[in-house]
């Protein structure tokens, strides 16, 4: 399986590049978006919501834990998934819906 450009590996597991657009209708993978992996969440972007809801469907997709690196206040976010490869998140991630 060919990595694709927004994942790369880290000694702790995996560094997973996205571009968010929080107060979506609903919380979903959509797909490549330039060299990021575009995601839609149904919170706000107040008081940290959108970027919990974020770490919350990819732990859930991943099995993994997440930690956001970089990108607090930004819709392109850095997040670090621990201890899987970027091989398993790449197949983890397809355009998926809850």
């Amino acid at each position: 399986m060919t990595v694709p450009s927004y994942l790369e590996p880290h000694p702790d597991g995996a560094l997973l590049t996205v571009w968010v657009v929080p107060g979506a209708r609903r919380t979903e993978v959509v797909g490549p978006h330039g060299d990021a992996l575009k995601i839609r969440v149904a919170a706000p972007p107040e008081a940290g919501k959108a970027n919990r809801e974020l770490a919350k469907l990819l732990e859930r997709v991943t099995g993994a834990s997440v930690t956001l690196a970089r990108g607090t206040t930004s819709r392109r976010k850095l997040l670090l998934i621990e201890g899987v490869s970027p091989e398993q998140i790449a197949a983890c991630l397809e355009p998926t819906r809850p």
